[in-house]
């Protein structure tokens, strides 16, 4: 058998240790680097139901991160302005707070949107340190009335309702401002006084009930979500689409909320979640204090309050709450 000549045996020694080196550096950058993010194209689309609450036909949104870029794909499908939309519910036309759209979004959720409506301005005296309010917002500017006490300041002026938006206190404009904000000058008003409140209330519809119970708005095989999935807004990133919370999370964020209630007189189911989010794998208080200071150091939350947090979430992971 001929042998080849040395040429051509360092020729293919040479062609051969290319191709391996090609092929090791590829297989070496999918190691580490992973596959390339698939086209537009090719990626999954997240279309959500929408309608008006006080009736409207059905939208359909997508391409949405946070509250705000929601708020804008519901007036571009409505032909409204971003800025009448006071809050969204979930599966829901009614201003039901324990339907609130927060940081979520169940993937099969129906999204109601509720629009500015009337504007009222009403004298209260604050005969007592508590006014009985509750106070959320919306993530994008307006904070409005979650719950109002039975037997409160508040509860006895019927023309108060729970959803409504506080524009300002005062004269003091509060478009902008967080609810923490808002709850904080309520309590800071002297006791004693007259103070002047501008609200906007929810639009309503007289012939919302007969539309709603007949099924004309919801007939068109669109069906009330249960939200297997959830769609994860963020003031700060890409929105993520993540499992529902365990039972463990789900506790704990409603004990939290009830924290955040009684120290502060705000509800914010979105930031009992980021809270328990921080502190779930904390090994001590210290920790878990250190995480808000750079994650919330907004809220200045008191040392009492960040301890009675914490344990909370120790309960629920035990099963205490």
């Amino acid at each position: 058998m001929r042998k080849g000549s040395p040429s051509v045996l360092a020729s293919m020694w040479q062609g051969w240790t290319g191709w391996m080196e090609a092929w090791l550096e590829c297989a070496v950058r999918l190691l580490f680097e992973g596959l390339p993010p698939p086209p537009n194209s090719m990626r999954p689309r997240l279309i959500f139901h929408t309608q008006l609450a006080h009736g409207s036909p059905t939208g359909r949104i997508e391409g949405f991160s946070n509250v705000r870029e929601l708020y804008a794909k519901i007036g571009e499908a409505f032909g409204i302005p971003a800025s009448e939309v006071m809050f969204c519910t979930l599966n829901t036309h009614k201003v039901d707070m324990d339907k609130l759209l927060g940081g979520q979004i169940g993937l099969e959720d129906f999204i109601f949107a509720h629009v500015k409506g009337q504007k009222k301005e009403i004298e209260v005296f604050k005969g007592e340190d508590a006014l009985g309010l509750t106070i959320t917002d919306n993530g994008a500017g307006y904070a409005f009335i979650k719950r109002i006490r039975e037997g409160s300041i508040i509860h006895q002026i019927q023309v108060i309702n729970v959803g409504d938006m506080i524009e300002s206190i005062n004269g003091h404009r509060l478009i902008g401002c967080r609810h923490y904000e808002v709850a904080k000058m309520l309590k800071e008003l002297p006791r004693g006084k007259m103070f002047t409140i501008k609200l906007v209330e929810p639009l309503k519809a007289f012939d919302m009930i007969s539309q709603r119970s007949g099924g004309s708005r919801s007939g068109s095989g669109v069906q009330l979500g249960t939200g297997r999935g959830t769609l994860r807004l963020r003031s700060k990133g890409p929105a993520t689409v993540e499992e529902l919370p365990s039972a463990f999370e789900e506790k704990a964020i409603e004990k939290v909320d009830d924290l955040l209630e009684s120290y502060m007189g705000i509800r914010d189911s979105e930031l009992a979640a980021t809270m328990v989010e921080l502190g779930k794998d904390k090994k001590n208080p210290d920790e878990f204090a250190e995480a808000l200071d750079e994650t919330l150091g907004d809220f200045a939350f008191p040392d009492e309050f960040v301890f009675d947090v914490w344990g909370a979430i120790g309960d629920a992971k035990v099963g205490r709450v």
